[in-house]
């Protein structure tokens, strides 16, 4: 029994201090203030991230801080698709304060945690957010347009089918020449084949 108690002990100064390192960085001696807005930021993380990458990032938690973070998790409800203002909006909503606030906030408690958790884990977490959420949680400007980056990930999406489709009509141009047909013209008619699917890729995605 004086064994657990111990465990027990050490699993709770262990979240205090963790918890303490939230309230330094956010400048504030109010506990509960500082409660909130981890566990806030605990939820909405989690809930952007797939089953597998929440299962990783929960590893890096301390016992008691990793039962927070699981309250009330809907797996079958993840990865929840939001960006930045949804971020805003659900943050607020969790941590019981001013959207106007929630940068501040959001960014307080990614240091404090980035100082815990092992080297690179938390950057590799959130590397898989949007840029306008990323934004939020780091305080870094989001660089890139989203949208862009959605059309350019779908051109070249499109390209390397088109590429893979030209390659495979001339692979079976090649392997499926007749036997009264001379080898270079059939490679010859499978190449101009190949040809024209590589073109119409290269039309398509320029005129996105």
């Amino acid at each position: 029994m004086p064994h657990r108690q111990d465990a027990i002990a050490q699993a709770e100064r262990t979240a205090r201090d963790w918890l303490g390192q939230v309230r330094t960085e956010l400048g504030t001696e109010d506990r509960d203030f500082a409660y909130r807005a981890l566990r806030a930021w605990l939820h909405v993380v989690r809930d952007r991230l797939s089953v597998h990458s929440a299962a990783h990032l929960a590893a890096q938690l301390p016992t008691l801080l990793r039962g927070l973070y699981f309250e009330g998790w809907r797996p079958n409800r993840v990865p929840a698709e939001f960006d930045g203002e949804e971020f805003q909006r659900r943050f607020a909503i969790e941590a019981d304060i001013e959207i106007g606030d929630v940068d501040r906030v959001a960014v307080a408690v990614t240091t404090a945690l980035g100082d815990r958790f092992s080297p690179g884990q938390l950057g590799h977490a959130l590397a898989v957010f949007p840029a306008s959420v990323r934004a939020k949680l780091t305080g870094q400007p989001a660089v890139r347009d989203e949208h862009l980056d959605d059309t350019r990930l779908a051109d070249l999406e499109a390209s390397v089918t088109r590429l893979y489709e030209a390659v495979t009509e001339l692979a079976g141009g090649i392997a499926g020449s007749p036997m009264d047909e001379p080898l270079d013209e059939h490679v010859a008619k499978a190449a101009k084949a190949a040809h024209r699917l590589l073109l119409a890729a290269g039309g398509s995605t320029r005129s996105r």
